[in-house]
C-alpha cells in the first residue's frame, strides 16, 4: 500500500499536536482510582460544567462510555429505543446485549432523526409478553447518516415523551461539539434533556484517547463501579486527560474549518460523473459519497484511491465515507477532488 498522505477514513486518525503533547508530558498526575489525579479531576469538572451536569467520569473510549451509561440506566430484560443505524446498534459489538442483557428496539430515522410518532409506537405497553421499554438513546451528530445534526426541537419533543412515559434518556454525543459549533446551540442546551451524556475527545477534538460520561452525582457514583467492572479504571491517567483538556481549550472553534472542508469536498465531488452527494447529509465534517458507476465497486475505488495516497472507508457496496479533521487542510481537499476526478474519468 502507498503511503497515506491524505487520510479521510475518520476523525479518529488525528494525532496530538506538539502543543498537546507538551501539555500531556507536563501533566500533574496522581492515582485516579483513589480520585487523586488532579488533571483528570479538572477534565471531569470542566466537562460536567460544559454540559450542565453535576459530575463526569473519564473513560478510555466512547464505546465504554455508552456501555457504562446503558448498564447504569437499565435492568436485564429491558428494551432500549435507538435509531436503526446508531453507533450503539451498529458498531459496539452487540455490547448492549453482552454487557447489560437488554434488547435494542431500533427505529428508522430520516437523516438520523427518529420521527416522534415512530418512537412512541416503539414504546412497549405494560404486558407480560414484552420487555419493558426503559431508555431512549439519541446520537448527535449521527455518524452513519453522514454527520447529521439532531435538531434541538426534535430532541425536546422526544424528551417530553420520555418524561410522560417515565423513560430515561442517553445522548451519544461523540461528536456533540460538531453539532454545537455548527448550530450555535450550547452543549448544555442539548445535554439538559438527557440523564447521561457521552462526549468523545479523540475524534475532531484531536485528543489521542478518551471520552467523558456525565450525569447526576448519583449516576456517576454508579458509573464508577461499572467502569471498574468493565476494566476501565486507570491510575496516573492525567497524562491522557491533559490531552482532553487541551482539546477542549483549543480545538473546539476550529471544528468550523473541518465543516468548511467537508462542504468543499462535497461540492467538488458532486460535479464528477459516477458520484452522487446528498447535500442534506453534509452538515458537519462527514461526507457520504454514493457510487453511481456500474463499472466500479466501492472496494475497487478505495484501492485505487490508496494508490494515489488517499484513504477513505467504504460503508457498504454503494457508499463511501470521508471525514475531515484537523490533520487535513484545504489544499489536500482540493487535491482529493482532483484525484477522484482523474480516477472516475480514466
Amino acid at each position: 500500500m502507498s503511503e497515506i498522505r491524505i487520510d479521510l477514513r475518520s476523525d479518529t486518525v488525528t494525532k496530538p499536536s506538539p502543543e498537546m503533547r507538551a501539555a500531556m508530558a507536563n501533566a500533574e498526575v496522581g492515582d485516579d482510582v483513589y480520585g487523586e489525579d488532579p488533571t483528570t479531576n479538572r477534565l471531569q469538572e470542566k466537562v460536567a460544567a460544559l454540559l450542565g451536569k453535576e459530575a463526569a467520569l473519564f473513560v478510555p473510549s466512547g464505546t465504554m462510555s455508552n456501555q457504562i451509561a446503558i448498564k447504569c440506566l437499565t435492568q436485564p430484560g429491558d428494551e432500549i429505543i435507538c435509531e436503526y443505524e446508531s453507533h450503539i446498534y451498529t458498531y459496539e459489538a452487540s455490547g448492549v446485549a453482552f454487557n447489560s442483557l437488554v434488547m435494542p428496539r431500533p427505529v428508522w430515522g430520516y437523516y438520523g432523526v427518529m420521527p416522534l410518532e415512530e418512537v412512541e409506537k416503539a414504546i412497549r405497553p405494560e404486558n407480560i409478553h414484552a420487555g419493558p421499554t426503559r431508555l431512549i438513546e439519541i446520537e448527535n451528530t449521527h455518524n452513519r447518516a453522514g454527520g447529521t445534526i439532531y435538531p434541538i426541537e426534535e430532541v425536546e419533543k422526544i424528551a417530553q415523551l420520555a418524561r410522560e412515559r417515565k423513560l430515561l434518556m442517553h445522548l451519544d454525543g461523540a461528536r456533540l461539539m460538531n453539532a454545537s459549533v455548527s448550530t450555535g446551540v450550547a452543549p448544555a442546551e442539548y445535554a439538559k434533556y438527557f440523564d447521561s451524556v457521552s462526549l468523545c475527545l479523540s475524534k475532531g477534538l484531536g485528543a489521542p484517547v478518551g471520552s467523558v460520561l456525565s450525569g447526576s452525582s448519583e449516576f456517576i457514583t454508579k458509573a464508577l463501579r461499572v467502569r471498574k467492572i468493565f476494566g476501565g479504571a486507570m491510575r496516573q491517567v492525567g497524562i491522557l486527560a491533559a490531552g482532553g483538556l487541551y482539546a477542549l481549550e483549543h480545538n473546539v472553534e476550529r471544528l468550523k474549518i473541518d465543516h468548511e472542508n467537508a462542504s468543499l469536498l462535497a461540492e467538488g465531488l458532486a460535479g464528477i460523473a459516477g458520484l452522487y452527494i446528498d447535500p442534506k447529509q453534509v452538515q458537519t465534517n462527514i461526507v457520504m459519497i454514493y457510487l453511481r458507476n456500474p463499472d466500479w465497486s466501492t472496494e475497487k475505488l478505495v484501492n485505487q484511491l490508496l494508490k494515489n495516497d488517499v484513504a477513505i472507508n467504504a460503508v457498504n457496496h454503494e457508499r463511501l465515507r470521508a471525514v475531515t479533521h484537523l490533520d487535513v487542510n484545504r489544499d489536500q481537499i482540493l487535491e482529493t477532488i482532483e484525484i477522484f476526478r482523474k480516477i472516475m474519468e480514466a
